[in-house]
């Protein structure tokens, strides 16, 4: 990762969590934060397919399974994905 790319997602970091400290001050925007995890979730799928390895895309230590819950849900909601297609992608076979 490139010194500026570093920087910013430490930058990116350091805001969402003073939001989460703060949540009255909402320094996010909604459509800011659809954005930002919009830009991630695609990243993070691009990076699956093109290495067909499928790294943690989150850090077990600092979200809980509610929040896993709750962003879950809501994605799917919007993908208009439903629980079937859900369990036919959640058991398809993944590389070694």
């Amino acid at each position: 990762m490139s010194d500026d790319a570093a920087r910013i997602v430490s930058d990116f970091v350091r805001l969402a969590q003073s939001n989460l400290d703060d949540p009255e001050q909402m320094i996010i925007t909604d459509a800011q934060l659809a954005a930002a995890m919009s830009a991630a979730v695609k990243l993070y799928a691009s990076r699956c397919e093109a290495s067909a390895s499928f790294p943690p895309p989150l850090n077990r230590q600092s979200v809980t399974a509610t929040d896993v819950l709750v962003a879950v849900c809501e994605m799917i909601r919007v993908a208009d994905v439903n629980l079937f297609d859900l369990s036919m992608w959640h058991g398809r076979p993944r590389p070694n």
